[in-house]
C-alpha cells in the first residue's frame, strides 16, 4: 500500500502542474503572477483578465482535481476496494500541492481553493458536494469575500469528510484494524489539505480582520 500512495500523491502532483491561470496569462501576453494579487488563481484571472478569464481557470483547475480522482477509483478500486477514499485523498492532495507549487514556477503557484473544490467533487458525496457549494455561494453573496467563501467551503469539507467517515459512510472496513487505521489516515491527509488552504490565506485573513480584503467586483489595479 506504501508504493500506491506514493503513485497517488507523484500523480496528483503531476495533474496540479497544469497551471491553467498561468497558460492562459501566457495566452494574452501576461504573467499573471505580476499582477493583481500576485496569486496564479481564478480569483486573481477573473480581476486581471475578466469573467472569461475566470471561468476558464476555475474549470481547468477544477478539472484537473476530478480527473486525478477519477483515475485512482478505476484503478485503485480494483485493488484496494475498501481503502479507496484514503488513496482518492492523497491524490487530491497531490493535485493541490502541485498547484501550490509547481516546481517549472519556482513553486509559485495558486492557493489550491479550485483544485480542492475538485477533490470535492471527486469523492462523489452528494451531501458534501451540496453543502460546500451552499456554503460558499452564500459567504460570497452576503459578503463579497471570496476567500472568506474558500475558508467556509473547506472547513465544511475537512469537518464532514471526518464526520462521516467515522460514521462509516465510505468503504473502510471499521472492523478491521487496517482499514481502520486508513480511514484515519484519509481524515488526516484532508485536513492537511484544509490546514494548507487556510495557510495559503494568511494574508487574506489579516485583511479580512482589518476590512482591507478586496471584495468580488473590484478591478484589479
Amino acid at each position: 500500500m506504501i508504493l500506491a500512495r506514493i503513485l497517488c500523491l507523484a500523480g496528483g502532483y503531476v495533474f496540479g502542474l497544469l497551471q491553467t491561470s498561468y497558460i492562459y496569462g501566457r495566452l494574452n501576453g501576461i504573467d499573471i503572477r505580476e499582477h493583481g494579487s500576485g496569486n496564479a488563481g481564478t480569483t486573481n484571472a477573473l480581476r486581471v483578465l475578466g469573467k472569461k478569464a475566470g471561468l476558464v481557470v476555475f474549470l481547468g483547475d477544477l478539472l484537473k482535481a476530478v480527473a486525478a480522482a477519477v483515475i485512482v477509483r478505476l484503478i485503485i478500486s480494483n485493488i484496494y476496494p475498501n481503502e479507496v477514499y484514503m488513496f482518492i485523498a492523497y491524490a487530491g492532495i497531490g493535485v493541490v500541492l502541485g498547484h501550490n507549487f509547481p516546481f517549472y514556477l519556482k513553486f509559485k503557484g495558486g492557493k489550491g481553493i479550485a483544485a480542492t473544490a475538485g477533490v470535492v467533487l471527486g469523492f462523489l458525496d452528494p451531501v458534501i458536494i451540496l453543502s460546500c457549494l451552499v456554503i460558499f455561494v452564500i459567504a460570497v453573496a452576503v459578503t463579497r469575500y471570496v476567500s472568506l467563501g474558500s475558508i467556509l467551503m473547506v472547513l465544511t469539507f475537512g469537518t464532514e469528510y471526518a464526520m462521516f467517515a467515522i460514521k462509516g459512510k465510505y468503504s473502510f472496513l471499521m472492523n478491521q484494524s487496517t482499514s481502520k487505521k486508513c480511514m484515519i489516515e484519509s481524515i488526516v491527509v484532508v485536513a492537511v489539505m484544509v490546514i494548507m488552504a487556510i495557510y495559503r490565506h494568511k494574508a487574506n485573513i489579516k485583511r479580512l480582520i482589518n476590512h482591507e480584503e478586496n471584495k468580488l467586483g473590484k478591478k484589479a489595479e
